[in-house]
């Protein structure tokens, strides 16, 4: 009985700690890109290495339908952030989109929005 239990339990941390690494695989290029926002001041520069960032992310592991949720991510958030910009909730001192906001913002929002719906499968199974 004592070595079924073990054996459960092993199987369990094994599942836990493969969660764990999948998540931190997750997490990392987001956390990546954040950090780079301070170091490239060239908002369209920083625009093209997010591009090829996530183009390389999507060529590395692609998930059904994340070009398409990336998309609508894009859109969502591009309207969304021009709402609050023009409620006044936001203000940005980079407005290269539009006069508003740093044209690489909505690009970021999206790629966090694909990693979430990828970590909310990865803590389903």
């Amino acid at each position: 009985m004592n070595l079924r239990i073990c054996e459960f339990m092993n199987v369990r941390m094994d599942n836990i700690k493969n969660k764990i690494k999948q998540i931190i695989l997750e997490l990392v290029p987001v956390v990546a890109m954040i950090l780079l926002i301070p170091i490239i001041q060239n908002d369209y520069i920083l625009l093209l290495v997010y591009g090829i960032i996530i183009i390389s992310l999507f060529f590395i592991k692609y998930v059904k339908l994340d070009w398409v949720f990336f998309t609508f991510a894009l859109i969502t958030m591009t309207a969304s952030e021009t709402l609050f910009i023009s409620t006044g909730v936001e203000v940005f001192e980079r407005n290269s989109l539009f006069g508003l906001m740093p044209i690489w913002l909505p690009v970021l929002w999206a790629y966090v929005f694909v990693v979430m719906r990828r970590l909310v499968k990865v803590l389903e199974n």
